[in-house]
């Protein structure tokens, strides 16, 4: 199996111990929203599309597994170096460049790397499209518009 279904199939797995089946559905189609997100941008980017999509998948893990948001993306990197190193499944290089996208992914009006700014878009992306009758959040505007300029939106 490559290491991104491996990595698949992990947070499938810990996000299936989760007692509230709604919750649980909610996570999965965000993380799989963002990942597919992040995969179509780094490729348009010349960027790594699987390591992207890695990093999409681990982005909000820690927020899952607490059920709190304070301070998700820096805790969560951390989670996330747990579980690439407990899997064996990244380089230090690319844990390290996962990791950074995930401390950085709720800055959006801060720029980061460019991986940084991949999984912040793709976020972006799944929170303004996946419900359209939802309000743009503010901190977001920017960021989605410019994103809709950047793929002829």
């Amino acid at each position: 199996m490559g290491r991104l279904k491996d990595l698949r199939m992990y947070v499938e797995n810990e996000l299936n111990k989760m007692d509230d089946p709604g919750r649980r559905n909610s996570a999965l189609v965000h993380l799989y929203g963002v990942s597919l997100a992040a995969t179509m941008i780094a490729r348009k980017r010349g960027l790594d599309p699987e390591l992207a999509s890695m990093a999409a998948m681990l982005h909000d893990m820690n927020a899952y597994k607490t059920g709190s948001y304070e301070d998700h993306a820096h805790k969560g990197a951390d989670l996330a170096r747990e579980i690439l190193t407990g899997l064996d499944l990244t380089t230090e290089e690319e844990t390290d460049l996962i990791c950074s996208a995930i401390y950085h992914h709720d800055d959006k009006l801060v720029t980061d790397g460019p991986m940084d700014e991949v999984l912040k878009d793709a976020d972006v992306i799944h929170h303004c499209m996946n419900d359209l009758s939802k309000k743009i959040k503010e901190k977001e505007q920017a960021r989605f518009d410019s994103l809709c300029r950047e793929f002829g939106m």
